[in-house]
């Protein structure tokens, strides 16, 4: 039985791990957190990556937990209403569709494979050997332990694509802003609804997945550089962006500091990963550590899960692991970077950057008169699953 060890507890990680365990691998996932990462900003499943979930029997569990956002409303810089529309006029998705919270899809894919893959959490991989035989691996407790492959699921900031390829700078493609998502209470009642306040360069947003007595906190504003000296500083994190709107009105003091206060913190850019190839010798990359859209394109869990599938079917039918890589990039690479490409539509819309650009998607969002129909992207859907048995 070969044996992988995959870095990431995630999405993509559980998600290749229960492909993995279907095709009878012996799995090991390493997480650096100390627990799974519940709670988090809500994310959608789309186009083919409906028919991965369909595949896991998971379906079901997921409409579930589905949030059905009824409305998103966007104010002016004083707090006043500019109009309200349902979500999906401005994402165009499709009516199967699923919105879940980002923790809620992370437990229920770790619910699957918990009992049959081993999981090593508060650690991480600090160096690796790639040799004929297999991957030596380095763990930060200092155990020791030898893979036949090694699976970097490590998101955007992929410890093992540093280890392999080489420092995160050159394959990471800034789109010039910044964001913090936190949990904090419902002050203002919101049910099923979204708030989105902006000025040039800045928004803020309230987004309330049900009717409990907690919302989502959003941050997010322009910034001319990645800051890469905050990625592994939280308190480095909290300042910077207290410092972009320390001036602001409407509720933007009470989501400084709820954010300042916030357990669950979540800081990142808005960033996209462009490699040249997604794996070297007996490791590669699944996800975002491989192929991160960005949250602008709002299908970062979708490719997850579409790579996860076809890099386990891959590794369980092709002669060699080789082989394997070859075919999952040949295959998957043409629909992320399809969707990776969507980047540009609608970024102004949502965070526009200079007082002219706000003041025209204002005026748009003024003369919506009637919401427009909901289309699915063809981009989400622009792969057909193959199949591999098991």
């Amino acid at each position: 039985m070969s044996s992988v060890l995959i870095s990431g507890a995630s999405i993509a990680g559980p998600a290749l791990a229960f492909w993995l365990r279907r095709h009878g691998f012996d799995v090991t996932v390493v997480e650096r957190s100390h627990t799974l990462r519940g709670g988090g900003y809500p994310i959608d499943i789309r186009g083919t990556a409906l028919g991965v979930v369909e595949r896991m029997g998971l379906l079901p569990r997921l409409r579930e937990v589905h949030v059905d956002t009824r409305r998103l409303t966007f104010l002016d810089a004083g707090g006043d209403a500019i109009t309200s529309m349902r979500p999906e006029s401005l994402t165009r998705s499709g009516n199967r569709d699923l919105e879940v919270r980002r923790g809620d899809l992370a437990e229920i894919l770790y619910g699957t494979v918990r009992d049959d893959v081993e999981f090593l959490f508060d650690n991480s991989i600090v160096a690796m050997a790639d040799h004929n035989g297999g991957v030596d691996v380095t763990f930060r407790s200092g155990l020791q332990r030898t893979y036949d492959h090694v699976i970097g699921a490590d998101g955007l900031h992929s410890a093992v694509r540093a280890l392999t390829l080489g420092p995160e700078e050159q394959f990471h493609r800034y789109l010039g802003y910044c964001f913090a998502g936190f949990t904090m209470p419902n002050h203002l009642g919101l049910r099923q609804e979204g708030l989105m306040w902006n000025e040039p360069g800045r928004a803020a947003v309230l987004y309330a997945v049900g009717s409990g007595e907690s919302v989502h906190g959003f941050l997010c504003f322009t910034r001319a550089t990645a800051p890469f000296h905050a990625f592994r500083d939280p308190q480095a994190q909290r300042e910077l962006v207290a410092s972009v709107f320390a001036e602001d009105g409407w509720e933007v003091p009470k989501l400084v500091e709820a954010m300042r206060a916030a357990d669950d913190l979540f800081f990142d850019t808005v960033s996209q990963i462009r490699l040249p190839r997604w794996s070297s010798g007996r490791v590669a990359l699944v996800g975002d550590a491989a192929y991160a859209p960005s949250f602008l394109t709002g299908q970062g869990s979708s490719l997850a899960l579409v790579g996860a599938y076809v890099l386990a079917g891959h590794l369980a039918t092709a002669p060699d692991h080789m082989a394997a890589f070859e075919s999952y990039e040949r295959q998957t690479r043409p629909f992320a970077e399809a969707n990776q490409d969507l980047v540009e539509e609608g970024r102004a819309e949502m965070f526009p950057g200079t007082a002219e650009a706000l003041a025209a998607r204002n005026a748009a969002l003024r003369e919506l008169t009637t919401m427009p129909a909901a289309q699915g992207r063809p981009e989400h859907s622009a792969m057909t699953l193959p199949e591999f048995g098991g």
